[in-house]
């Protein structure tokens, strides 16, 4: 099992961010094994640092910011660095399956119009942990795909960590392994939906009212929005 996750609490400014990454990666490894799963993907925004830790397995991953909105690329090679909304939807599929990596939507109905593109050919779509409300679009979606449903929790911060998580269907869990259960379908989404994961909800609503506009990327990705149900402030920038 495994989910993906980001290791600083803010996006942009890079040079600043590799500080503190090493130290976010530990926080994350550390909560991700008090609810007892085995791997976490690091999905930071337009950039992928290799970590290692003894808690839980470290997959390989970025969140590329392509020109419709946000894609994860996950896998034993994904790319070091893009450059936010230079790459487009298909380009960044292709970049991934170059690498050995798979392609994912990310969150298809927040600040994204990558899921209107019926010609991509991506390995999954995410059912993103932040709004759970938004599942029965995103399973309409992945059913119409035909592409199966990973859960991420797109945690910026210890505390997101868990509200989505993946379960795959492997003998080892390794960056290969997870991209073969993906490409293969032998994956399962979830989505821990509990008092806990609600009060999660509430901070992370408080949190995100009181993040600076510096924190969002220069260009903001093109999009929706807040996804159906949900509040407006609730939107990840």
């Amino acid at each position: 099992m495994y989910r993906d996750e980001r290791t600083r609490f803010f996006h942009g400014r890079r040079g600043l961010g590799d500080r503190f990454d090493p130290y976010g990666f530990r926080l994350l490894a550390w909560a991700v094994d008090r609810r007892g799963l085995d791997g976490v993907a690091t999905t930071n925004h337009d950039y992928y640092t290799p970590f290692s830790a003894s808690r839980v397995v470290a997959i390989p991953g970025i969140e590329v910011s392509t020109t419709r909105g946000h894609v994860l690329v996950i896998g034993p090679n994904p790319p070091a660095e893009t450059v936010a909304l230079e790459y487009t939807p298909l380009e960044t599929v292709e970049l991934a399956h170059d690498r050995g990596c798979v392609a994912i939507v990310a969150h298809p109905f927040r600040n994204s119009t990558v899921a209107e593109l019926e010609d991509v050919p991506f390995d999954a779509i995410e059912i993103n942990g932040k709004h759970p409300r938004t599942r029965p679009l995103v399973e309409e979606l992945a059913a119409r795909r035909d592409l199966p449903l990973v859960g991420g929790s797109d945690a910026h911060y210890p505390f997101e960590a868990g509200r989505a998580y993946t379960v795959i269907d492997a003998d080892v869990l390794t960056p290969e392994s997870v991209v073969e259960a993906i490409r293969d379908g032998h994956v399962e989404a979830r989505v821990d939906e509990g008092r806990f994961d609600r009060l999660l909800r509430r901070g992370y609503r408080a949190v995100h009212r009181r993040k600076h506009p510096d924190d969002a990327l220069v260009s903001p990705t093109p999009g929706l929005g807040a996804p159906p149900g949900d509040d407006a402030d609730e939107t990840d920038r």
